[in-house]
């Protein structure tokens, strides 16, 4: 992994934690790491630089990261849609996790931070990319951790109706 090519924003409104990931990067060979204090100067920051990955704290204010992150992905004056984002929090609440993956996050990292943890969803995100859904109420990340081909269970999206038809049919 060449860790000196990317470009990373760190978008949080403690200082200290934007100093802990920045140090955590840089260990790891990261040399241009961008910061911001909140989701509206982290979108500005994007505007302004080519960014590959975006590190964002869920709760910040006045903008939080899953506000930023739906302006990210739905904006139509995104400054790109499709960047990856590592949710970081505190507070991994099942309805605040799920709440940011309907926004669009592509991974999340629970707080106490470890060096371990931030390059493993750096690795996640550039070894692993899940492609990208587009749906009248959602534009991210697939949701969907793997296909299985062993599944047997029901369809659930009404873009899978044919395959099911497909799969009776063939038993």
């Amino acid at each position: 992994m060449r860790y000196d090519l990317l470009k990373i924003l760190l978008v949080d409104d403690n200082h200290h934690m934007r100093v802990l990931l920045g140090e955590i990067l840089k260990a790891v060979g990261v040399r241009q790491i961008y910061e911001a204090s909140d989701g509206a100067q982290g979108l500005q920051m994007m505007r302004n630089h080519s960014i590959d990955i975006v590190m964002t704290d869920l709760s910040m204010q006045p903008l939080d990261g899953i506000d930023f992150v739906r302006l990210l992905r739905r904006s139509p004056d995104s400054p790109n849609q499709m960047c990856p984002v590592i949710m970081i929090t505190g507070h991994s609440t099942m309805a605040r996790v799920q709440e940011a993956r309907s926004a669009g996050v592509n991974e999340f990292l629970a707080k106490p931070l470890t060096a371990r943890g931030v390059i493993e969803r750096i690795m996640q995100v550039i070894d692993n990319p899940r492609p990208f859904v587009k749906t009248a109420d959602y534009f991210g990340p697939d949701r969907r951790r793997r296909a299985d081909p062993r599944f047997t269970g029901p369809y659930r999206r009404k873009d899978d109706e044919p395959q099911r038809k497909a799969a009776v049919h063939e038993v």
